[in-house]
């Protein structure tokens, strides 16, 4: 039996594989649990006692010599395998990466919140799904106000007080309670509202709004900040505010910006006017204030708010407020060059 387990380890020392096919079969051979080095172990009993210290050392010798030959047989397939020459010209370039682009919402949003940075504006952030009280209430839209109307709300269903917001105006109302004046914010983020969908209009879009409470804050400081606005955004440009009604601005007014005829898109963003309206702002009315923990006594404010996507459109000749919610590539990669 001795003779045999040296044949064996010969055999081992000898053995040679060129794939991992070839070694993985030699180690079932010999090291599996049907291997034949359990066949030998299981002789081991039937060994005369004066062999047994001899037949064990030839045995662990033949496990340890297997079990070596597999590692390395291993090891060298791997290095080999590394080592296979690269066949081609290592110098040329590789495949592009085709870049991706931003979208215009994301392009026009962080132009407006970089324009009011410059003059001390941060900028605050609020869930969109809202409760009436942020939504409505504080801004001085009790139950049943008939301007709550004006905008067709999405409720869930679960909860009549729960709502998507339909403005940013609640994303103001949340920075008031929290934090004291002065303050100086703008309100980027989506709204939702239930409307009729149109090359002009959408059941969501997007909106910044802006806040700005101290003491002494007039009329005077609003135009102004909305005429330097304009100027950095569209270029030296006209701006005129007409009188309107927002619950939780008084006196309220639109902000039209004149943009000219010169392109059909223009015709049909203004509707033949030239004229287009970007803005609604006021002066933050007092009981807004009070909700919100202020001193209406002390501190004045204005407030602000307009729709991203209309001046997108507007900046970008985009015909239709459609494409900027359709993820048409075609559409996305016109805008790769943009900022």
């Amino acid at each position: 039996m001795i003779d045999t387990l040296k044949k064996h380890i010969g055999e081992v020392e000898k053995f040679e594989a060129d794939s991992p096919e070839a070694v993985e079969a030699f180690r079932i051979k010999y090291l599996s649990k049907k291997g034949l080095l359990n066949d030998f172990f299981a002789e081991f009993k039937n060994v005369p006692n004066d062999r047994k210290k001899e037949f064990g050392q030839t045995i662990n010798q033949l496990k340890t010599l297997a079990a070596e030959k597999v590692d390395s047989l291993k090891e060298a397939l791997e290095s080999k395998g590394a080592e296979q020459p690269i066949y081609g010209d290592l110098t040329r370039p590789g495949e592009p990466i085709p870049l991706g682009a931003r979208h215009p919402i994301s392009i026009v949003k962080n132009q407006i919140i970089e324009i009011f940075s410059r003059i001390g504006f941060n900028v605050s952030e609020g869930p969109e799904i809202e409760d009436d009280w942020h939504n409505f209430t504080a801004l001085n839209l009790p139950e049943h106000h008939p301007a709550r109307d004006m905008q067709d709300t999405f409720f869930v269903q679960t909860d009549p007080d729960i709502l998507l917001r339909t403005h940013t105006s609640t994303v103001q109302v949340r920075y008031m309670e929290n934090n004291k004046p002065p303050i100086r914010t703008i309100s980027p983020g989506r709204v939702y509202r239930n409307e009729a969908i149109s090359s002009r209009s959408h059941c969501f879009f997007h909106q910044v709004e802006g806040l700005y409470i101290d003491t002494d804050v007039s009329f005077a400081d609003l135009k102004q900040t909305l005429q330097f606005f304009t100027d950095e955004l569209f270029g030296k440009s006209k701006i005129r505010l007409r009188p309107s009604y927002f619950p939780f601005t008084e006196p309220s007014a639109e902000v039209d910006v004149y943009w000219g005829l010169e392109t059909e898109t223009d015709y049909r963003m203004t509707k033949g006017t030239g004229w287009l309206e970007i803005m609604g702002c006021g002066m933050v009315d007092p009981n807004v204030l009070d909700n919100c923990g202020i001193d209406s006594e002390k501190y004045s404010g204005f407030a602000f708010g307009m729709g991203i996507d209309r001046i997108a459109l507007l900046l970008h000749q985009i015909p239709d407020i459609r494409l900027l919610s359709e993820n048409d590539v075609r559409f996305l990669e016109q805008f790769r060059s943009a900022l």
